[in-house]
């Protein structure tokens, strides 16, 4: 497998995608259930293969990354051959994974408690297994607004 097999709520919720995937190999739902019981190394083989396409097609779409906790924030673009970063600490009392402390970063980004840090590097690996690990150690995908509005503070 190239990433991880998608959870059972993943796949629940990619049912119909799924069920068209299988579709594709010929294959119905009464010899998927045959499969499953007589076979479940195969049907763990053809979950793995549809995780893997959905992750690829999630991935390559990715454009932006967001990683929070308490005193950090990590902020990442992700273009085709390298990845941006603006990382952000906070030297005050606040905990930015609770709307009053994000607030305040939002509203305070030129604050002397705020020290922003940018950087880009080109990817070691392969474009979408690195974005894939960025996910894998807590960031979540976003639609990059947080990292614009930082992105021009530093600019």
């Amino acid at each position: 497998m190239k990433y991880r097999q998608l959870t059972k709520e993943q796949f629940e919720g990619l049912h119909e995608e799924f069920a068209r995937f299988l579709a594709s190999q010929s294959i119905d739902a009464k010899e998927w259930k045959e499969i499953k019981e007589q076979k479940p190394a195969v049907a763990e083989d053809e979950m793995n293969v549809f995780s893997d396409v959905v992750w690829d097609d999630v991935l390559t779409k990715t454009e932006y990354l967001e990683h929070f906790s308490p005193k950090m924030v990590n902020l990442f673009k992700c273009d085709k051959d390298e990845i941006h970063r603006i990382m952000i600490t906070i030297d005050k009392d606040i905990n930015l994974l609770e709307q009053e402390g994000f607030e305040w970063l939002m509203q305070n980004p030129n604050d002397e408690k705020v020290e922003l840090f940018t950087g880009t590097i080109k990817y070691k690996k392969e474009r979408n297994v690195e974005v894939f690990d960025l996910i894998e150690k807590g960031s979540s995908i976003s639609k990059g607004e947080i990292y614009e509005y930082f992105n021009r503070l530093t600019s």
